[in-house]
C-alpha cells in the first residue's frame, strides 16, 4: 500500500516568504513528506464587509487590528506561491495549496500542481467545485469536516457529472483545533470507503489531533492520504500551531506511516523463507 504524507504549512510561515522557505527546507529533508502544501484565500471575496472589519475573536494570535488585517498580514501572493512551488521542487517534494474561493482556485490552477486542496469549510462551494472539475486536470483532494451526508453524496456526484470521480481523493476529518480523541471518529474512514471507495480515487485522512498514533490506526482502517498541519514551532503566535506536529512529530508520522504500510500484507506463502531457517532450528514434533 502506498502512502501520502502532507504536510500542510498553511499559513503557519507567520505571512514570512523566509519562514515558508525554512519551513520547506524542514519538511522536505529533516521529515521526507511527500506533499508540501498552503493556502490561497482573497480575503475580499471570502469574507463579508463585517467579518473583515471585525475583530480577531483570539486577539493574542491577531497579525491585525481586524480580522480581514490578520488575513490579508498571512496572505503570500500569486508569485510568492510561484517561488514556493519552486523551493518544493528543489527540495524534492510536491507543491499543493488548499484554495478558498474560485478567485483563488484560478490564480492557482495555471501554476500546474499535481493537487489542489478543498477545505471542508469550502466543500459546497458549488461554482468552485464545477470550474476545477472543468478546467483543472489534476487530482482534487476535498476534506469532509463539518459535512453532511447528503452534501457528500452531492459533492461526489458532481465530479461523476464532469467525469472527473477518478480524480478526487475524500479526506474523513473533524474540524476543530486541536480535536479530541473521542471526537476523531477514525471508523468514518470505513464508513467512506465502503461508500465511495469503488467511485473516487481514494480515501485520506485529514486530522487535527495530537499525537500521531490515530494516523497509524487510520491506514489500518484504509486511508492512503493523510495531512497534518505543520509548524516549527507550536508556541508561535497564530490558532492553527498547537494543533500542529513539530518537525520531529511530522518526521515521525511520516517513517511509521511507511514502515507499517510495508506490514499490511497477508504472508505470500504459509512459511516465508525468513521462517523457514527458524522452522529448521526450532520446531518441535511436527507430526501433520
Amino acid at each position: 500500500m502506498n502512502t501520502t504524507v502532507i504536510a500542510e504549512i498553511g499559513c503557519n510561515h507567520l505571512g514570512l516568504i523566509d519562514v515558508a522557505e525554512e519551513m520547506i527546507k524542514v519538511a522536505a529533508q529533516f521529515c521526507k513528506v511527500d506533499i508540501i502544501k498552503f493556502q490561497k484565500r482573497s480575503n475580499r471575496e471570502l469574507l463579508s464587509p463585517d467579518e473583515f472589519n471585525s475583530p480577531h475573536p483570539n486577539q493574542m494570535h491577531s497579525y491585525g487590528e481586524t480580522y480581514g488585517e490578520h488575513r490579508e498580514f498571512l496572505e503570500l501572493d500569486i508569485d510568492q506561491h510561484r517561488q514556493l512551488k519552486a523551493w518544493c521542487e528543489e527540495w524534492g517534494c510536491e507543491y499543493s495549496t488548499s484554495v478558498w474561493e474560485l478567485t483563488s482556485a484560478k490564480e492557482i490552477a495555471p501554476l500546474m500542481p499535481t493537487m489542489i486542496k478543498i477545505p471542508s469549510a469550502c466543500n459546497t462551494d458549488i461554482e468552485m467545485l464545477t470550474w476545477l472539475a472543468e478546467n483543472y486536470g489534476g487530482e482534487i483532494h476535498l476534506s469532509l469536516g463539518m459535512t453532511s451526508h447528503a452534501e457528500e453524496d452531492e459533492i461526489v456526484s458532481l465530479f461523476e457529472r464532469h467525469s472527473r470521480e477518478k480524480d478526487l481523493v475524500l479526506y474523513s476529518c473533524t474540524s476543530g483545533y486541536p480535536v479530541p480523541f473521542e471526537d476523531i471518529c477514525l471508523l468514518e474512514i470505513a464508513r467512506l470507503r465502503e461508500k465511495f471507495a469503488s467511485r473516487v480515487k481514494s480515501i485520506g485522512f485529514s486530522g487535527h489531533h495530537l499525537g500521531i498514533a490515530a494516523d497509524v490506526a487510520a491506514l489500518a482502517l484504509g486511508a492512503v492520504s493523510f495531512e497534518r498541519h505543520f509548524t516549527l514551532d507550536r508556541t508561535w503566535k497564530g490558532t492553527d500551531h498547537s494543533a500542529s506536529l513539530e518537525p520531529d512529530g511530522m518526521r515521525r508520522l511520516a517513517r511509521d506511516l511507511r514502515n507499517v504500510s510495508k506490514s499490511l500484507t497477508y504472508k505470500s506463502q504459509e512459511i516465508l523463507p525468513i521462517e523457514a531457517i527458524q522452522r529448521e532450528k526450532l520446531k518441535r514434533k511436527v507430526d501433520v
